[in-house]
């Protein structure tokens, strides 16, 4: 069957393609400000919506119908996930969009290959870029797929380590480059076997590529898998742009440059927000393990203050300022209504109301921003590391739900350690501190905090959600 739009002129199909591609950039700038980010959305998928539909009425690559099938099928699948999947939930399903974009790449360009020998018209160009992209997209599919068993829990989330770990993946990666070598300078080598087309080089390079992606995530914890969501995400892009040189289609290079560099800038602003090396990310070994040498002292003992959601009402009700700082612990129980609730009071009898997000709280970049914004906390009272640190030292009560790592004080201190010389947030500057925690349990560092035995620290057992929801039913029953 001819496509439906055939004589498209190639000035037409790139201006089409050029108007998909500004689109692409003004929804990714709209999607800078929570309160635009939205519309960015709604922006970005309409440029990919002309994009694709334009392609498949254009292009004779399969039948309109099977194509158009297809497009359904994957619509229907992408619109239940995003439906279904819980808010908490989120980060591992950005963890798979990314692992399924590098996987999608890494097949068109093997794809394209076959098509080329195929014909019988090899490039030089098609070869290196689909080399490139099948060995960037196999790394993102299965780094992707570890990285999301790690957060569902299916994957054991410590780190992973052995010895010669790096040397092992110098030798998966050597494989896969001298793969792609062999494909570029050698690709007419296996043109004449039965299977017209199959490159097995390529396959080769696929293979090991995919063994480099699980050795990689691997010895990363969970404390660090917001750095390896925002690494992997470029990296998707970057498969993508690969492969668009390799089909010479100008709108795919454009969408993935873009992914793949705000998803480098991202990596460099998690790295610093982490105090980690760029170097280290690249190679699989962010962070440290904790030490464990069976010895670890319990700083708890006969130093922990309890409290009450009455005696944290008494002291918000005397309160000018409060501080409010989420953690995962708010993401898993849903309390963002709740909390964002108890804001809403506190503003309502003119006390100061702040949040200080961290920029790895949770477990992708955003994450709390994301809960925050759903409970329709206002964007002007989100504040991020730099700007409330300052300002703990004039707050009443800060109230801590959920964190852990992000603010644990051993961080400004410790001279090892996976959250050595990571900056946190100076709650214990506050006059009070509120920590709402189900126990006492380390973070996913695995490193006891400090914070919770300090004089000023009262711990708030309980289930974030409950334990927000009965603090806010107690400031109503007094108001």
């Amino acid at each position: 069957m001819a496509p439906i739009l055939g004589n498209l002129s190639a000035s037409g199909l790139a201006f089409v393609y050029l108007v998909a591609g500004i689109l692409f950039i003004q929804g990714l700038r709209d999607m800078t400000h929570p309160r635009t980010a939205p519309r960015g959305n709604r922006i970005s998928a309409g440029g990919m919506a002309l994009a694709v539909v334009t392609t498949v009425l254009v292009t004779d690559i399969l039948s309109p119908i099977v194509l158009l099938a297809g497009i359904l099928v994957g619509a229907a699948v992408g619109g239940w996930l995003a439906i279904s999947v819980e808010t908490t939930e989120m980060p591992q399903l950005v963890g798979l969009f990314n692992g399924f974009g590098g996987g999608a790449s890494a097949l068109v360009a093997g794809a394209e290959l076959v098509d080329a020998f195929g014909t019988g018209a090899v490039q030089t160009s098609v070869t290196a870029t689909a080399a490139l992209a099948g060995i960037v997209g196999s790394v993102t599919f299965w780094g992707s797929a570890v990285a999301a068993g790690k957060l569902h829990g299916v994957i054991d989330d410590s780190s992973v380590r052995y010895t010669g770990e790096q040397v092992v993946k110098a030798l998966f990666l050597a494989i896969a480059v001298l793969s792609g070598l062999y494909l570029v300078v050698r690709p007419g080598l296996f043109g004449a076997v039965p299977l017209a087309g199959w490159v097995p080089s390529y396959w080769v390079l696929v293979a090991a590529a995919s063994v480099l992606g699980v050795l990689l995530v691997i010895p990363i914890g969970g404390a660090d898998m917001p750095v390896v969501i925002a690494l992997l995400n470029s990296y998707s892009g970057l498969a993508a742009a690969t492969t668009g040189f390799a089909l010479d289609n100008s709108v795919l290079i454009i969408a993935g440059t873009l992914v793949g560099a705000s998803g480098l800038i991202l990596t460099l602003i998690m790295c610093e927000s982490m105090n980690r090396s760029l170097t280290n990310v690249f190679l699989g070994g962010v962070g440290e393990t904790a030490d464990d040498d069976g010895e670890t002292p319990d700083i708890y003992e006969g130093n922990i203050t309890t409290t009450s959601s009455e005696e944290v009402e008494m002291l918000l009700d005397v309160a000018d300022r409060v501080v409010i700082v989420p953690g995962y612990g708010m993401a898993v129980a849903q309390a963002q209504h709740a909390v964002a609730e108890l804001a809403e009071l506190l503003d309502e009898n003119d006390v100061e109301v702040e949040f200080g997000i961290h920029p790895v709280a949770g477990r992708m970049p955003g994450h709390m921003n994301a809960l925050l914004a759903e409970a329709d906390v206002p964007y002007e009272k989100l504040r991020d590391l730099e700007e409330i640190n300052p300002t703990f030292s004039q707050t009443d009560v800060a109230i801590v739900i959920g964190a852990n790592d992000v603010v644990n004080p051993s961080a400004n201190t410790a001279d090892s350690g996976p959250i050595a010389g990571m900056p946190v947030l100076n709650v214990g500057e506050a006059r009070t501190v509120i920590v709402n925690k189900r126990s006492l349990s380390p973070g996913f560092s695995g490193v006891p905090n400090p914070l919770f035995a300090e004089d000023n620290t009262n711990m708030l057992f309980g289930d974030a959600k409950e334990s927000m929801q009965e603090l806010v039913n107690v400031y109503k029953e007094r108001h």
